[in-house]
């Protein structure tokens, strides 16, 4: 697997960043919430659940009853076919202040053994909170980002077509309230503790509005104490707009899977030598028939012949030198042809030795 580096560049690893404080920070209590549901898409070309999947069956029972349709007693109930639809789950976030009538979108994942969600329509479904009460209503078209064809034992599959969206495709029928005037407590809550970025984005707040407003509680919560009579929406307003020096950390990200690895700029290399090499162990197994002789007593045997071969890769060795940079060992790498596992080797030894003054993540 090839490997690809991104690396964030940067005249000066020491550097600091700036940002608005609503782009590194949220308000305390001003959060979205997830909803989730269970529904039916109808209008499926074929493609929808088999009749080993029993609910979407029953969901189709439960919803004829509600329209006056009763199927008990019918004995023909059980053979019907549901190829035509499928059961699917139903995910979404209403965010912060939502009210009655506001449109959120909808993310619609087949449920059973649907091959296919295109060309469906979500049928009316209740979207339910954490505390089991209905927060909006879903109904749509949905919009796929991928297809599959089956013909004649072929097929042919595209991203994920059983995973839809329906955009705006919710109605809220109930918003969480959240007054902002009873709340004389404020608090912002960094997305990255740090102790000296909260303290910078204390006094960078106290600089802009001229008043000693923020407080620095730990690494992440600053605390706000507005005035009696302050409007709270306006603070914020002018607190999130303010701008900070950010420190962020040094932090290498690898993912093996994908074979990327993601390198910040401020990442700090110390002099380091590195040789790397690697064995190949290859195993071929392929098969003979044995033919006795024709007058021989004997039968036709399958023999199985196993070779293995064995190679030790020559070692390819790095010199990073005082002052190295985080281009010099994009390039060392890239020159040796590293692979992901390759990488991920080379960066963990990096960080034993003391070399890779970061924090790595492996995904």
């Amino acid at each position: 697997m090839a490997a690809t580096l991104l690396t964030a560049h940067a005249e000066d690893p020491v550097k600091t960043q700036r940002a608005r404080v609503k782009d590194i920070a949220s308000v305390e209590g001003v959060r979205d919430n997830q909803l989730v549901g269970y529904g039916i898409v109808v209008g499926l070309h074929g493609t929808g659940d088999s009749s080993q999947t029993v609910f979407p069956l029953q969901t189709l029972e439960s919803a004829l009853e509600r329209m006056g349709v009763s199927l008990q007693g019918n004995a023909m109930a059980s053979m019907m076919q549901t190829r035509n639809m499928a059961a699917v789950f139903l995910s979404g976030t209403l965010p912060p202040f939502a009210a009655p009538g506001n449109k959120v979108d909808v993310t619609v994942s087949s449920a059973g053994d649907a091959r296919s969600l295109e060309g469906g329509v979500l049928l009316l479904a209740p979207l339910y909170g954490p505390d089991g009460q209905i927060y909006a209503q879903a109904q749509g078209p949905m919009v796929l980002g991928g297809y599959a064809v089956t013909a004649n034992g072929s097929s042919k599959s595209v991203n994920y077509p059983t995973t839809a969206r329906i955009p705006s495709g919710a109605i809220v029928e109930r918003g969480v309230p959240l007054d902002l005037s009873k709340m004389r407590n404020l608090s912002l809550s960094l997305n990255d503790a740090d102790f000296r970025t909260a303290e910078t984005v204390a006094a960078d707040i106290n600089h802009a509005l001229g008043r000693p407003v923020a407080h620095a509680v730990d690494s992440r919560r600053i605390e706000l104490q507005p005035d009696s009579k302050e409007d709270i929406p306006a603070l914020l307003a002018g607190v999130e707009e303010v701008e900070v020096q950010v420190f962020p950390r040094a932090k290498v990200v690898v993912n093996e899977r994908t074979g990327t690895v993601v390198i910040g700029g401020n990442v700090t290399l110390q002099p380091v030598t590195i040789l790397h090499g690697g064995l190949v162990v290859n195993v071929v197994s392929h098969f003979e028939v044995s033919q006795p002789n024709p007058m021989a007593q004997g039968s036709t045997q399958v023999v199985q012949q196993t070779t293995v071969q064995a190679q030790d890769k020559p070692v390819n060795r790095i010199e990073l030198k005082e002052g190295a940079t985080v281009d010099d060992l994009v390039q060392n790498l890239q020159q040796i042809g590293a692979t992901a596992r390759d990488i991920v080797s080379i960066l963990q030894a990096m960080k034993e030795a003391g070399a890779l003054e970061a924090e790595l993540e492996v995904m």
